[in-house]
């Protein structure tokens, strides 16, 4: 049974371009979003931010030249959210860039 830390890195392996995770960073919190606001009976403002989560999503994948890791499994609807977070942890500590600038050890 694959661990969390192997579909992140899967999930990782899978978005590497700035285009692709810029898009993802920004239509995963879309889709989130616009679940909450469907919920919320704000059914327009909820579709909308959902589909252009979506589009984002897909357009990001169109500039990797790669299927969306959610084809893999069901279980990439979770890992997504996560990579998204971490993602944004690692740049705010600046641990992505000091990775890419001084390269592996």
């Amino acid at each position: 049974m694959p661990t969390l830390d192997d579909y992140m890195a899967r999930y990782d392996h899978e978005h590497t371009t700035i285009g692709n995770k810029v898009l993802h960073g920004l239509g995963i919190p879309f889709i989130f979003a616009g679940t909450i606001l469907l919920i919320l009976t704000w059914w327009r403002l909820g579709l909308g931010l959902f589909v252009f989560g979506w589009a984002m999503l897909f357009l990001g994948h169109r500039f990797e030249g790669n299927k969306p890791a959610f084809f893999q499994g069901p279980v990439y609807f979770l890992v997504g959210p996560l990579w998204v977070a971490k993602e944004i942890k690692d740049y705010l500590l600046g641990r992505g860039r000091r990775a890419e600038v001084s390269g592996p050890h």
